[in-house]
């Protein structure tokens, strides 16, 4: 049973995340030789004050290229 754990900067609608699920499923039947059925996908929303590239968070990154 392939169990996919995926952090996302939140932001991404249902729309996206229902689109993501059935890709990585997909990408996991083809892979791995499994049922659709057996794949098991963990989505998690990171705000984005809470991840930092380069030394900064994303949120302040973004204020900064929005300035």
């Amino acid at each position: 049973m392939p169990i996919v754990n995926i952090q996302l900067i939140e932001g991404r609608t249902a729309e996206q995340k229902e689109t993501l699920i059935k890709n990585v499923t997909d990408a996991c039947v083809e892979s791995v030789d499994c049922t659709p059925e057996s794949v098991r996908i963990l989505l998690s929303d990171v705000e984005v004050q809470d991840f930092g590239v380069a030394g900064e968070s994303v949120a302040k990154r973004r204020a900064d290229k929005s300035s």
